[in-house]
């Protein structure tokens, strides 16, 4: 069976990609992933969401929209996509052994956290470790954070926790930031903000939540363990596209390329015709999920009126 779409990726661009295209009757497939909802699965509070004025809980958001997009049709499969072919229409998308076709792909795959790898920092994510101090740093009023990393990200997230905590450490492996210039000016101005020069995180510790970090000295090898309420990894994120690599045309961080700019009718198309994406596979700038919902809406319109226009 050829369906009309398919949807990989189920965080907020893949189930509003599948609201609005189980409401247009394209009677989408999303292959959710064994591990549905994206980011915000791991996110406490999200206070940024339009519409709720008092925050909700991440987990609580995607299974809303989760339920919002099956109630208008939508087929949803817990199972991770493990290969593409964009070679020729109808698309194939594989879960293993198993095949499905469609007109037309969506691709929502999101992006993955950049992970240290350090003890208690998988065991303890939601739990005071994070990855999005704007999502997050509400929560840490009169904390004592620390945000891991030496570029714009770590930068930017040390500025928005000094409106809420009360002491943060920028932990950076180098002596030197790799942030713009104006960026650094500013962390450095801020009294609330503590450089670590040459060091680097070694374990996350807590039993239900944080309450320490372990540290090392990279010039002199000592280690320290100090007292935290929050660590935020500011290494990075990558998009989520290593199954489209040789499928579609990728930027130089792999972020999946689509036709931004009024000459284009269909924003949101990839360099494959009939293959959108939307969230952040795309997004390299914002990754915000009000951005990335946004995006879905504007893939599945594409999706929708490109495959009307096909049939003229």
């Amino acid at each position: 069976m050829v369906r009309k779409l398919i949807i990989i990726g189920s965080g907020p661009a893949g189930y509003t990609a599948a609201v609005y295209a189980a409401r247009a009757e394209l009677k989408p497939l999303v292959l959710a992933g064994e591990k549905s909802g994206g980011q915000l699965m791991d996110t406490q509070m999200v206070e940024n969401w339009p519409g709720t004025e008092k925050g909700v809980m991440g987990p609580e958001l995607m299974m809303e929209m989760r339920r919002q997009a099956q109630r208008f049709g939508a087929e949803i499969l817990d199972k991770n996509a493990t290969k593409v072919d964009f070679s020729q229409r109808p698309f194939k998308v594989w879960v293993k052994e198993e095949e499905y076709t469609a007109e037309a792909v969506i691709i929502a795959t999101g992006a993955e956290r950049v992970m240290l790898g350090v003890p208690g920092e998988k065991e303890l994510m939601g739990k005071g470790v994070a990855t999005c101090a704007v999502c997050d740093a509400a929560f840490y009023k009169d904390k004592v954070t620390y945000v891991i990393g030496g570029g714009d990200t770590a930068v930017d997230d040390a500025l928005v926790l000094t409106k809420y905590a009360k002491e943060i450490y920028l932990i950076h492996r180098r002596d030197e930031l790799r942030a713009s210039k104006i960026m650094v000016k500013r962390v450095k101005e801020n009294p609330k903000i503590k450089i670590l020069w040459n060091t680097e995180l070694k374990e996350v510790i807590g039993e239900k939540k944080v309450e320490r970090v372990r540290l090392i000295d990279k010039k002199t090898n000592k280690e320290q363990v100090m007292a935290a309420d929050g660590v935020f990894l500011a290494i990075g994120h990558k998009p989520a596209t290593e199954m489209f690599k040789g499928q579609l045309e990728l930027d130089e961080k792999g972020h999946v390329k689509v036709k931004w700019g009024w000459e284009n009718e269909f924003l949101t198309m990839t360099s494959v015709e009939g293959v959108l994406a939307a969230g952040d596979v795309v997004d390299f700038k914002y990754k915000q999920a009000v951005t990335a919902a946004g995006m879905g809406c504007m893939a599945a319109l594409d999706a929708e009126r490109w495959m009307e226009k096909r049939d003229e």
